[in-house]
């Protein structure tokens, strides 16, 4: 069993991190946080194999707050283990900060030092992780992370300000980072290491904000990201966490008509779009075919008659197909299709096809696949 302190586990860091922790087996852990007293600090020091120290200032009141809350806390951290003779590995959450010469930076950069001094002395792992921009859920907006302010201010329709909307920023996930941290309780270093989070993403601040506009309008456009890029999966993931409680759900647009109804659910550029509809008893819909567009159809109640016809041939073919079974049928190119409500209540059908629809290319041609006369 792992004994592990956590320092800052009440930050934004610290909150994901003792999260994933508490659900692991083998390890104890202890968070410390702002409000805890040095005494319960160093009860905790003196037992730990392993330290996370994420505690840290990055928006003092004064400027003095960064030389103590960094680098004093650090010695302070340090002195307590050297009385003890204690040496557990020390992960230490420093800044890419730490290689500019600000008060920020410059107290990150002498926090490092001690840690390095100590390792040095100790013999000690010290592993430094020198972290870009996080972002991620449970990130406080109008702090320190442009993300969190852009994503909560956006899902409540409130402006932003950009200053320079072709300014690059690095950024890095909250749970690659968690993930960065954890991989080194598993592999322990045994002397002072520098290590980087991966991966990591560049982007302006314009391209930042106008992908999470676009995230925005979803619910009305029905557009999902490209979720194969591994920024817009991260971001569209993040954004969803800042929506309001009243803002969890809403309505689609449904189409009736003598038919029943129909509604377009979601699309995706490389994926296509799903859509569910409502038909009526004794209705068939459908009747046509298609070149290269392809579809799957899903009855999710009700009794269905889905009828095929290859449309230069006049063998027709007929699945039956209950709601009960959850059976996929899939809508080949080139065969003229229908699907029919053959039971005494609505039939609810869920619809994918490959590619989304536009009135100007639909691949779509009326055909009835029961020829009459």
């Amino acid at each position: 069993m792992q004994k592990v302190v956590v320092t800052g586990a009440k930050g934004f860091i610290g909150h994901h991190l003792m999260e994933i922790l508490n659900r692991q087996l083998d390890v104890e852990v202890r968070g410390f946080d702002v409000g805890d007293s040095s005494e319960i600090l160093a009860e905790a020091l003196i037992e730990a194999d392993v330290v996370f120290h994420l505690a840290g200032i990055n928006r003092p009141k004064q400027i003095e707050e960064y030389e103590e809350g960094n680098y004093l806390f650090t010695k302070e951290l340090c002195s307590i283990l050297e009385k003890a003779g204690r040496s557990p590995l020390i992960i230490f959450s420093s800044s890419v900060q730490a290689e500019l010469n600000n008060p920020y930076g410059r107290s990150k950069l002498k926090a490092e030092e001690i840690l390095k001094n100590w390792s040095k002395c100790t013999g000690a792992g010290v592993v430094i992780f020198r972290l870009k921009g996080v972002f991620g859920k449970w990130c406080r907006p109008d702090y320190n992370s442009v993300v969190a302010t852009f994503c909560h201010n956006i899902a409540r329709g409130l402006p932003i300000s950009i200053s320079d909307s072709t300014k690059k920023i690095e950024l890095i996930y909250i749970d690659d980072v968690v993930f960065a941290f954890c991989n080194c309780l598993k592999s322990p270093s045994c002397g002072f290491e520098q290590k980087d989070v991966s991966p990591s993403f560049v982007i302006t601040l314009g391209d930042l904000a106008q992908h999470i506009e676009v995230f925005k309008n979803s619910s009305h456009s029905l557009l999902l990201p490209d979720f194969s890029d591994p920024f817009l999966k991260r971001l569209y993931a993040t954004y969803m966490s800042y929506f309001e409680e009243n803002d969890f759900a809403y309505s689609l647009v449904v189409h009736k008509d003598i038919r029943g109804e129909l509604a377009e659910f979601l699309k995706q550029v490389n994926f296509g779009q799903i859509f569910v509809s409502k038909t009526k008893p004794g209705i068939t819909r459908g009747n046509h075919f298609h070149h290269t567009k392809i579809e799957k159809f899903l009855v999710i109640k009700g009794d269905a008659i889905i009828r095929f016809r290859r449309i230069n041939e006049t063998e027709i073919i007929e699945y039956q197909i209950n709601g009960k079974d959850f059976k996929v049928v899939d809508i080949p190119p080139g065969y003229v299709h229908s699907i029919e409500n053959v039971g005494s209540d609505d039939l609810i059908t869920l619809f994918w096809a490959n590619e989304i629809f536009d009135s100007k290319v639909s691949d779509t041609y009326s055909l009835n696949v029961i020829e009459t006369g």
